[in-house]
């Protein structure tokens, strides 16, 4: 292995996408169970958090980085329904600041916005200096789901996929680096995750009307997805595809993808030692009848 191969396995910075890095120190003695992939190639679960400490090291030097250079980022996340687009922007983003990793992830258009020129509501959420900024969703909406489900017409979505990439290209002059992300998954795998919804408590809110109709035109998504990389999959904007039927192994491949595709470096910092604390003085707790919440671990959960 070469020098430059040791260093992007060490900063997480590799471009092999199908890799999985342990966090050193390793054990000393291998078993079967080390495997990072159960039988059926899935990243197990302890090899995928090994994994992504390793980029969450990354990323918060990528923060620091941004914060010194005043860099300005912008990452795009496009896909299917069910194709994790949200646990891969919680992945990134779990262990940074959001004042600096902002997600923005917007509802409907309200009426004055419809009024609006499309991009317009788009445009105030770009990255400034020493932000970056994911779109969880984004102006693709209009080439797709708006495309799809008839809340544009024909001539307002070939308007937009003629007026995409200057926009992008007018992003990436002005010193923004925009990285757009196209999560792709099976049609089984996305059958399964949508119908474990059903029944999940916890993700009921997932599960909308308008995703039970999304379902049923996977072809007419498939074609609007067709005509969007080739209408907007250009030199300075180009698609990057991350298949995520292994949604750990998605996760994992698009951090490693971002951190190799943004010129960050490790800022230098001084080494931190923790201050003394003051001496105790003349101060004395006070007999306060503290409202204490409840240790409830163990006991049954609320009902509504």
């Amino acid at each position: 292995m070469s020098k430059k191969d040791k260093k992007n396995r060490k900063d997480g910075r590799g471009q092999d996408a199908a890799s999985i890095d342990p966090p050193a120190p390793r054990p000393a003695k291998r078993t079967a169970e080390a495997s990072p992939f159960k039988p059926d190639g899935r990243v197990t679960r302890k090899a995928y958090e090994r994994a992504l400490y390793d980029l969450h090291v990354e990323l918060v030097k990528l923060q620091m980085w941004a914060q010194e250079t005043g860099a300005k980022v912008c990452i795009v996340f496009e896909g299917r329904d069910g194709a994790g687009k949200g646990g891969t922007i919680k992945a990134i983003t779990e262990r940074v600041s959001p004042r600096v990793f902002r997600v923005v992830a917007l509802p409907a258009p309200t009426e004055r916005e419809k009024s609006q020129m499309y991009i317009q509501r788009y445009i105030q959420h770009f990255p400034a200096a020493g932000e970056i900024v994911i779109f969880d969703r984004s102006w693709y909406n209009r080439a797709g789901v708006e495309r799809v489900m008839g809340f544009a017409n024909d001539e307002q979505s070939h308007y937009f996929l003629n007026m995409a990439p200057g926009v992008e290209k007018a992003m990436v002059d002005s010193g923004i680096i925009l990285l757009k992300y196209w999560l792709e998954v099976s049609k089984e795998e996305q059958t399964r995750r949508l119908e474990a919804r059903i029944d999940d408590g916890r993700k009921l809110w997932k599960l909308s009307p308008m995703d039970l109709k999304s379902y049923s035109r996977w072809y007419d998504y498939s074609r609007a997805r067709d005509e969007m990389f080739k209408a907007t999959d250009t030199s300075w904007g180009p698609w990057y595809v991350a298949h995520s039927d292994d949604k750990k192994r998605a996760r994992l491949n698009i951090i490693r993808h971002l951190l190799h595709h943004i010129p960050y470096e490790e800022p230098k910092r001084a080494k931190v030692e923790l201050p003394k604390r003051q001496k105790q003085g003349d101060y004395v707790e006070p007999d306060y009848p503290w409202k204490v919440v409840a240790d409830t671990v163990g006991t049954p959960p609320p009902t509504a």
